[in-house]
């Protein structure tokens, strides 16, 4: 199996004279990677905001306050934390594991000098958004939490790419010799799963796929005993709640 490549250092390239760091009086601006959200919340959104240093947390804050649809409150009763780090590594993004944030909170992840992080360590620990400290305004800030609000994700170019090669390896390396998708089914077990859901029947099912019905009645079942599922609806219901179908 190939070795995973190294993590190396992304870093953003400020132009200072036009990127200020973000304080209580910094006038709003529109120049970010995070664009029109699109499909608002339509209820208010409750953000906190966790900053060690005293002076970004009041910064962000007040950037965040702008937000008509945004209500700050504790990180216990957030929908979306806006964590400030210094570098996001692997061990910083450990410690959002003490955050407590309810289940399904999110984070957006302001980030102050580089990224080191493994991205799948990120997804686990609730990041949905990168944004980076010194362009990190109001506005740009506020649409980000609710882009993760509405259930988009919002990353920069850099991580950007390298999620993109970790997806690439992880389907070389691991999911390919192992004939799975990224979901953890076969291509044949999905395909199984969206013939039921257009509502054929095993033998109609064994015909369009030219395998015999007791093969499909297999893979059908190994499906629902391996995902722990009760019978075929919930089969199918799981299928389109993970968008596999």
């Amino acid at each position: 199996m190939e070795a995973p490549a190294r993590l190396v250092p992304m870093q953003r390239q400020i132009d200072t004279d036009r990127c200020l760091p973000i304080g209580p009086m910094d006038p709003p601006v529109t120049r970010s990677h995070a664009g029109a959200v699109r499909q608002l919340p339509s209820t208010s959104v409750s953000v906190a905001v966790d900053a060690a240093d005293p002076i970004t947390q009041a910064g962000l804050a007040a950037g965040l306050s702008r937000g008509p649809k945004l209500a700050l409150t504790t990180v216990a009763e957030a929908d979306v934390v806006v964590a400030a780090v210094q570098t996001a590594d692997n061990s910083t993004l450990e410690a959002l594991r003490s955050l407590p944030m309810p289940p399904p909170a999110r984070i957006v992840l302001v980030v102050n000098d580089g990224w080191y992080a493994d991205l799948t360590v990120a997804a686990e620990r609730g990041v949905r958004a990168v944004l980076w400290r010194a362009e990190t305004q109001p506005q740009p800030l506020i649409r980000a939490v609710l882009a993760v609000a509405a259930g988009e994700a919002l990353l920069p170019s850099e991580v950007q790419g390298e999620l993109l090669d970790q997806a690439d390896r992880l389907q070389r390396n691991v999911l390919v010799p192992k004939g799975l998708t990224p979901s953890g089914l076969t291509t044949r077990e999905i395909d199984v799963l969206r013939l039921v859901a257009q509502g054929l029947d095993l033998a109609e099912i064994a015909e369009t796929m030219c395998y015999s019905e007791r093969n499909i009645k297999k893979i059908l079942y190994g499906v629902i005993n391996r995902l722990g599922l009760r019978n075929r609806v919930h089969a199918v219901s799981y299928a389109i709640r993970n968008k596999l179908i």
